[in-house]
Order: C-alpha cells, then structure tokens, then sequence
C-alpha cells in the first residue's frame, strides 16, 4: 500500500474514533450531570451550560453564522490534508483529524441541538465553560502549530 493510502486511511479512522469519542463521552457527561452527578476540585467542576456562541461569549446566537462557518474551515482543512497527504507526517494527520473531529462535534450540536452543550468550568481562573470538542480543538491547533514550527527548523 502507498503512503497516501495509508495516510488517508489513518486520517479517516482518527477522524471517526475521535468523534465517536466526542460524541458519546458528550453525552455521558449531560446524561450524568442531568441524573445529579456532581464533581468539583480546586482546579475543575462540571457545570453544564447551553452555549449559543463561540468562546467568550462571542457571536451569541449567531448559530448560522458558526455553522457556515466551521464547515467552511472544514472543507478547507480537508481538502488541504488530501491535496498534502503524501507530504504529511503521521502526528500531523493524527491532530488535523483531532482539530476536524473538534470541529465536527460542535457543528453536530449546533445542528442538532441549536446550541452546544460545554461542561468544564476551570474554578482558579475567570475562564468560559467549554467541552470536550473545545479541547480537540486547541489540542489540534496547538500541536499541529508545534510541528509546522518544528518543520520550519529543520
């Protein structure tokens, strides 16, 4: 098999594990909360909130807007990835398809729900309550910066 198959073929079955995994563990966690689960530390509580926005605050009830938006972004990332796939690195699929699952769970509750429901809420900084599709998303962006930075240096 050639490098591009397999790098596409990675890149499919990250994509779908890790939104799979947003998915269900999104549900769990308003399932749970909604039974009375409760969990607090000095660092993190569970805390469940209908976001309308993005981060911030910003661009609440602007639903429509973030949803042509992110697939918009979507289409792009992917439709980069397979123009690049025989260049890219492994770790560089496996955190676009992170960022793109990210991106996907949120799309899928605006969707579907009209708002997304975010859950974690640090309690030793002023900081908005985010999911788990928000952790996808800057882990992605974060690592995959890492990498074009380490690319550059090389």
């Amino acid at each position: 098999m050639n490098r591009k198959v397999t790098n596409f073929l990675y890149l499919c079955v990250c994509y779908v594990f890790f939104l799979i995994a947003d998915l269900y563990l999104t549900k769990l966690l308003y399932k749970s909360i909604s039974n009375g689960f409760t969990f607090s530390n000095k660092l993190i509580e569970l805390t469940f909130v209908k976001n309308t926005g993005a981060a911030f605050n910003i661009l609440s009830n602007g639903r429509e807007f973030l949803i042509i938006f992110s697939i918009v972004v979507l289409t792009l990332i992917f439709m980069y990835t397979l123009r690049n796939l025989k260049s890219l690195w492994m770790k560089e699929i496996f955190f676009i398809s992170l960022l793109c699952a990210g991106i996907s769970g949120n799309v899928h509750e605006r969707i579907v729900l009209g708002y997304v429901r975010d859950f974690f809420q640090l309690k030793f900084v002023n900081f908005p309550v985010f999911n788990l599709s928000d952790i996808f998303i800057n882990i992605g962006v974060i690592a995959l910066i890492v990498l074009i930075l380490l690319k550059k240096t090389k």
